[in-house]
């Protein structure tokens, strides 16, 4: 049975892992990553559409300046795109959130086993734990910065614009605002450091009391030698 000391440290490091794994659910299945307002020229007027979308599905609405407004519709962000760049990226980030969905999984059941035992293949101790916490992170920075590279080179959301509205004619200007959504796979970020942090911890004091308990004989008191 692994000491008191352990099962806190890893019981600790699978909670952070869990609450990273329950994050990149939420943040897969909302759709609040981005709201935008593009602006289009019209026939006498200007024509703003509204987006908030995620990766899978999103909301638009069509406002003309004279006061006209279309009412919300929903559509899904893969069948409004056109674009084959976009639409691409928009499959690559799903993916790459996939895999760090699995590396959090691993990474809560390698946390979870080493709490309550003492495995004695290596890399399913803290090696193991570094490694899919450490890939996790990768994933999730990888598809932070795909997501806005995918906003601003691709123009995902003028894309989805002409996509909800067929009849909308010369883009104009664009605001973007990331939700909440993309924002908090920062916090997922946070999560994975903090349980490396919590193990790395727990690894160098085991360390550090084994090299103690190993001292060569001449480092021991000079009584105990003579003995």
């Amino acid at each position: 049975m692994p000491s008191r000391t352990k099962t806190t440290m890893f019981a600790s490091a699978f909670f952070t892992c869990i609450c990273s794994f329950v994050i990149i659910c939420v943040v897969l299945a909302t759709q609040h990553w981005m709201s935008s307002k593009v602006r289009f020229s019209g026939t006498n007027s200007s024509i703003t559409v509204s987006l908030t979308y995620g990766l899978f599905s999103g909301t638009c609405e069509q406002f003309v300046d004279v006061g006209l407004q279309v009412s919300e519709r929903t559509f899904q962000v893969a069948d409004n795109l056109n674009n084959t760049k976009a639409k691409s990226m928009i499959i690559a980030i799903i993916v790459i959130l996939v895999l760090s969905l699995l590396s959090s999984l691993l990474s809560s059941g390698f946390t979870c086993t080493n709490a309550v035992s003492n495995p004695y293949q290596t890399f399913l101790g803290p090696t193991g734990v570094y490694t899919w916490n450490s890939l996790c992170g990768i994933f999730i920075l990888i598809a932070m910065i795909l997501f806005p590279v995918n906003i601003e080179e691709n123009g995902l959301s003028v894309e989805l614009a002409y996509g909800c509205f067929s009849s909308l004619q010369t883009h104009i200007t664009s605001e973007h605002t990331y939700g909440y959504s993309y924002w908090i796979m920062l916090l997922i970020i946070f999560l994975n450091i903090t349980s490396i942090i919590i193990i790395y911890f727990y690894d160098h004091a085991r360390y550090s009391k084994k090299k103690e308990q190993e001292r060569p004989i001449e480092n021991a008191p000079k009584d105990v030698i003579l003995f």
